[in-house]
């Protein structure tokens, strides 16, 4: 089972620095992080650990945003590799030579 597969409330704690060593977010972890009281003397949430937090996001979701861009482009290039052979084929069925 990896950490994926975990429900919220097991296994082990995010850490706040990006690295490999960990795999992306999921939607429910997003949903279901809960952030420490601010220090003594000060209202709210941490900010250190709402902002590490809030860069961990960024850097799932820049991860996302490229492997769709790639994505996309690896579907234009098949697009456009199959309307070449279907423009050969059919060249080729009229009798058309090169």
């Amino acid at each position: 089972m990896s950490v994926r597969d975990v429900p919220p409330g097991q296994g082990s704690g995010a850490t706040a620095y990006r690295s490999s060593a960990y795999p992306s977010l999921l939607p429910w972890q997003v949903r279901e992080r809960r952030f420490p009281p601010a220090r003594l003397g000060r209202r709210g949430l941490d900010p250190d650990t709402v902002y590490a937090y809030l860069d961990r996001i960024a850097g799932d979701l820049a991860a996302v945003y490229a492997a769709l861009a790639d994505s996309r482009r690896e579907t234009a290039r098949i697009k456009d590799a199959l309307r070449r052979w279907q423009s050969e084929k059919t060249r080729l069925a009229n009798g058309e030579r090169r």
